[in-house]
């Protein structure tokens, strides 16, 4: 054992100097990543954003639809269901087929 400490007191300032510079170089390794993840975070928070204001438009363009015209809506949409009933008859295309000609 006593054969070990000459050894060891002549190689532990080698081995930390190599400590520090590899501390040192993985420390700036980490403020990279952390940089790059922060710009990919920000760039993917500005799309969502843009992606939420145009969600926002259509909802309130629906919103406006719906309230300008109120029930006549369910009106129309009755009647859209009324037509495709009559399209699903049999015979149906039979005479629009006639119509045409």
């Amino acid at each position: 054992m006593g054969e070990l400490i000459p050894i060891v007191g002549t190689l532990a300032p080698f081995l930390m100097v190599i400590g520090i510079v590899w501390v040192r170089s993985h420390a700036k390794l980490e403020e990279k990543r952390i940089a790059i993840t922060a710009e990919t975070s920000a760039e993917k928070a500005a799309q969502y954003s843009s992606r939420i204001a145009e969600m926002e438009d259509r909802i309130r363009v629906l919103e406006r639809i719906v309230t300008d015209k109120g029930y006549d809506v369910a009106t129309q949409i009755e009647a859209l269901r009324d037509q495709r009933r009559v399209d699903e008859m049999p015979g149906a295309r039979a005479r629009e087929r006639s119509k045409a000609l």
